[in-house]
């Protein structure tokens, strides 16, 4: 006799509940392992529907078998349900791997964080959503990110998360400290004067919606805030906060109602984005006092001793929160919580990898600008522009503008090979290099280059780099170039546009004994020189490396800047905007890995 298997249908709700070790363990084994989640408060033997049918139509009060009712399943009919249970919970673990194969695909912080939001999106079965970073340790960057919300909607939604409402109680770094909270939310200043550590721990407040409670945990019938534990509950670092019906929420802040209203959205749930790996603190002053002269610390006398500290050490780290909404009143079953937890458990880790990267970035970018002159001078006869814009890796390009004897002024760009704090180092000893010995010998362009290759080629053999000097005379208009293996400046004027003939030369530090010859340039009045970096042509087009991807790339170059307009190409300004913009196009600097450096002097 052959049973009559259920469906196989795709998507995240297979027709049995999961193993009982892979949810909260309430229910009965017998009935397949069906536990009394969220939305579940029914009799047994009912479905959703109350009409006493499973997933595939048959009722659990009745034997499959003969037809009898109230007693158990036969053996058959219990090997297809478990198989079918079996199928089902893999077909959501496979789900739930290319979701997070998805995010691991990720390079940058902003796609990270994106990519956590749909992903999170598709498991709780929300419409809308929006992620919060703002790390709790205040070192930044602070930012949020939408999904189907425009930046005046998330500005009306960040305006009802003070206090327990949405998920302002999610960002508030006081939760992992253990401080009270009353009963609207927010957090006493103190503990009470007889509070001790060792006391029990008053139940929360009970509020009508706003459910702070650990996701395993969670009863829907009450708001009580339970404790879960955090090396095994990846989801129980804090609260989550659910409101499965606003309309219907009476006591609800009325400006939240009205802006979810406003908005079209009926339920919102919320939850912690908390890395579970935590981050050393520093001691306190008086330990590490203490121990260097050699007297023992037992922790008696200090006040956060297995107070606040070790609960922020057992916690995590808290990155923000994540908020997905509803068109309809809804709330996201046990199930659907449990492999949210799972896969935030992953995304917090690859977000907090992320964020620390993002943060190396910016320092690192921070102390390339400081190396290079924070503002232009003013050189009478001479208009100058400038647009630097450090790659994610930090590079080691530079420009420079340094005004000589003679009333001259010398324009330089290069950039060295490398990338990263080594090369930005580099960067810098090899511009403070340059401009000493353009002040000696600026009016030798050649010689400015000879002495900084004999340089490179003393204290940094394992590096390159590429160079462009001019010395520049604005009353007569007149510039004399030498370069290193750069690419070759941009003249722009009102009636021409071309690339001024340079010599070609080996880069500095590539050969045993550097030359080249200099060009003497002359510019008519109104008439711009374009000086470039090498990773304006890289990031200009698609092509592979090589002459091709260089001649296609200066071409595309010196199109972009003929086709200007004529009163961008007089107004440096205008024109370096006008170039990135177009080379550029919407990609602007996010994907983009070299560094860009454009320079403008128009005499």
């Amino acid at each position: 006799m052959t049973t009559h298997h259920l469906p196989k249908v795709a998507g995240i709700n297979p027709p049995l509940s999961p193993p009982d070790e892979t949810v909260r363990p309430h229910g009965d084994p017998a009935r397949g392992g069906r536990g009394q989640g969220p939305g579940d408060d029914r009799a047994d033997g009912e479905d959703g529907d109350g009409t006493g049918r499973d997933g595939g139509g048959a009722g659990r009060g009745r034997r499959r078998g003969d037809g009898s009712a109230g007693g158990p399943w036969g053996p058959v009919d219990r090997l297809a349900a478990v198989q079918d249970h079996l199928a089902g919970w893999i077909h959501e673990l496979t789900a739930l791997h290319d979701l997070t194969e998805r995010l691991a695909r990720t390079r940058t912080l902003d796609d990270a964080l994106h990519e956590t939001l749909r992903g999170g999106a598709s498991l709780v079965g929300a419409q809308r959503g929006l992620i919060v970073l703002e790390p709790a340790d205040g070192l930044g960057p602070e930012q949020t990110v939408g999904l189907g919300l425009g930046r005046s909607e998330i500005g009306q939604i960040e305006t009802v998360t003070d206090g327990s409402a949405f998920y302002g109680r999610l960002l508030d770094s006081r939760l992992l400290d253990g401080l009270p909270t009353t009963a609207d939310g927010r957090h006493e200043a103190h503990p009470a004067p007889d509070a001790r550590s060792d006391a029990p721990a008053a139940p929360a407040a009970p509020e009508a919606h706003d459910r702070a409670h650990a996701p395993a945990a969670h009863d829907s019938t009450t708001a009580e805030a339970t404790t879960a534990d955090p090396a095994t509950d990846p989801a129980a670092l804090a609260d989550e906060i659910t409101h499965p019906d606003i309309a219907g929420e009476d006591d609800l802040d009325p400006l939240h109602r009205e802006v979810a209203a406003r908005l079209g959205y009926a339920a919102s749930y919320a939850v912690p984005l908390v890395a579970t790996s935590p981050a050393p603190e520093p001691e306190p002053e008086s330990d590490a006092g203490a121990r260097q002269q050699g007297q023992p610390d037992d922790g008696a006398d200090r006040p956060e001793a297995g107070g606040a500290t070790a609960r922020r050490r057992a916690a995590g780290i808290r990155l923000g929160a994540a908020v997905w909404l509803y068109d309809e009143p809804a709330e996201p079953s046990a199930r659907r919580r449990h492999l949210l937890g799972l896969y935030l458990r992953c995304a917090a880790e690859h977000l907090a990898r992320r964020l620390t990267l993002a943060r190396a970035e910016r320092a690192n970018a921070a102390v390339h600008e400081e190396l290079l002159p924070s503002r232009l001078p003013r050189v009478p006869g001479l208009t100058l522009a400038v647009r630097h814009r450090t790659g994610p890796r930090g590079g080691g390009d530079w420009y420079d503008v340094l005004p000589l004897p003679d009333a001259a002024v010398g324009l330089s760009v290069g950039g060295v090979t490398g990338s990263g704090p080594s090369a930005v180092a580099a960067m810098g000893r090899l511009r403070a290099s340059l401009r000493a010995y353009a002040v000696m010998e600026g009016e030798d362009p050649v010689a400015v280059l000879s002495d900084l290759e004999l340089l490179m080629r003393l204290t940094e053999p394992a590096r390159s780099a590429t160079a462009l000097f001019g010395y520049a005379e604005p009353a007569a208009r007149r510039i004399v170039v030498a370069g290193a293996g750069h690419c070759p400046p941009l003249v722009v004027g009102p009636r021409r546009c071309e690339f001024a003939e340079t010599t070609l030369s080996a880069p500095l530090g590539m050969l045993a004994c550097w030359e080249a010859p200099s060009v003497e340039l002359m510019l008519d009045a109104g008439e711009t020189l374009l000086l470039y970096t090498d990773g304006v042509l890289h990031r200009s087009v698609d092509a592979g490396p090589g002459e091709a991807m260089t001649d296609q790339a200066m071409a595309r170059l010196h199109a972009v800047v003929r086709a200007a307009a004529p009163e961008v190409r007089a107004e440096p300004e205008a024109l370096v905007d006008h170039v990135l913009a177009e080379l550029l196009g919407p990609r602007q600097w996010a994907d983009d890995e070299e560094d860009v450096v454009l320079l403008a002097a128009r005499f």
